[in-house]
């Protein structure tokens, strides 16, 4: 009889951990699919989003899969598609090209997958938000900050001595940079209307990129023979790649010059005196955001920060039809005097990669870490 009991025992504990087994598979296999694409991990903010949004994406329990196109824009429609045969619910995408990408997000819309356009805008009325930052004001300031290093109404410049400035676009691809430059030329058209500024070369930079910059930009030097006076450049990668060029020609910290995401390399460069102005776009509320709000999308719930916008005023392109749902986070102008405050003490930057080679008596004092920070340093 015991051993009949004991039998039992045995086979009720073994069926109980089948069970438990079984019940472990199946929530595994609930996990609810979320997928990352993203245009490149060369544009250095990137690959630091991407493993912030994994780690908060699978903090709330989903399962991520992830996606880096290298710029190849069939390739980033190809990883798409995958990810929703994949059976993923959402998507948080980095657009290479904000048009070309709308055909594998149309399908994947289709099929009922939820998408998030990424600080880049989808040119499609299927996604289901965009988030991303001013994009217009960020432009806006790049121009106040070059102006203002100018002392554009100081008397010094006039319709009989304009001031000779280049305007280097970001990727033609990215919706951003038409935004960027609407920003600029609202603040720029109307001196350039007066005379007061002549626009001696307007490019844009295919794929962001500080070697298509150099060379643009040595080009436009060799054309105006070194006579320039500004230039208002879109990010920071597009602007320190005109830097290699000025500085060849010791125009460096002479030629006011602007860049954006307040990068370690620009913000270096800023207290180099060199680089004038860069926009700091603060990322680390914007991945938190694109979670959330991921979240809510798929828990069905309501998103009252979510503003509707026309596809007509996102791309400044009277032809574009239809409206999504939008947000968009502040952006603040970073220069020599606020740097340190805005960049370094707020821990958005290190003070080592900003203060990188300046001499120990010309930097500001170390900034005090937080407490854990400062025991774990010390420990």
């Amino acid at each position: 009889m015991h051993r009949k009991l004991a039998r039992l025992a045995v086979i009720l504990v073994v069926f109980s951990m089948v069970l438990g087994m079984a019940g472990s598979v199946v929530r595994a296999q609930d996990k609810i699919k979320v997928g990352l694409s993203f245009s490149d991990f060369a544009t250095e903010r990137w690959k630091n989003e991407e493993i912030l949004m994994r780690k908060l994406l699978e903090d709330k329990g989903y399962e991520v899969l992830s996606q880096e196109a290298n710029h190849d824009v069939k390739l980033q429609n190809d990883q798409i598609d995958n990810m929703v045969s994949q059976g993923v619910a959402a998507l948080i995408i980095v657009a290479e090209d904000g048009d070309a990408v709308s055909t594998a997000v149309n399908s994947a819309a289709d099929a009922g997958v939820l998408v998030l356009a990424y600080d880049r805008l989808i040119k499609s009325p299927n996604i289901a938000a965009y988030l991303s930052f001013n994009n217009v004001e960020v432009g806006r300031q790049q121009a106040l900050g070059v102006l203002t290093a100018l002392d554009i109404d100081g008397g010094e410049w006039t319709a009989d001595n304009p001031v000779k400035l280049v305007k280097l676009g970001g990727s033609p691809t990215d919706n951003n940079a038409i935004l960027f430059r609407k920003g600029q030329d609202e603040v720029l058209q109307p001196y350039v209307d007066s005379g007061v500024i002549e626009v001696v070369a307007d490019q844009w930079v295919d794929n962001w990129d500080a070697v298509n910059a150099l060379k643009i930009m040595e080009n436009i030097l060799t054309a105006q023979g070194n006579e320039i006076d500004a230039v208002v450049a879109s990010n920071d990668g597009t602007a320190l790649g005109a830097l290699q060029a000025l500085k060849a020609q010791e125009l460096a910290g002479v030629v006011p010059i602007s860049g954006q995401d307040a990068t370690a390399d620009g913000c270096n460069s800023i207290v180099k005196g060199e680089l004038t102005v860069s926009i700091l776009k603060d990322i680390r509320n914007l991945s938190p955001l694109a979670v959330d709000l991921i979240d809510q999308l798929l828990k069905g719930e309501d998103i009252p920060d979510l503003q509707e916008y026309t596809m007509a005023e996102l791309t400044n392109d009277d032809t574009q039809e239809g409206s999504v749902m939008a947000y968009f986070l502040p952006v603040v102008q970073v220069n020599a005097d606020n740097v340190y405050d805005l960049v370094v003490a707020s821990g958005f930057q290190s003070y080592d990669d900003v203060y990188r080679d300046i001499p120990e008596d010309e930097r500001p004092p170390r900034p005090a870490l937080p407490t854990a920070e400062a025991t774990e340093a010390a420990s």
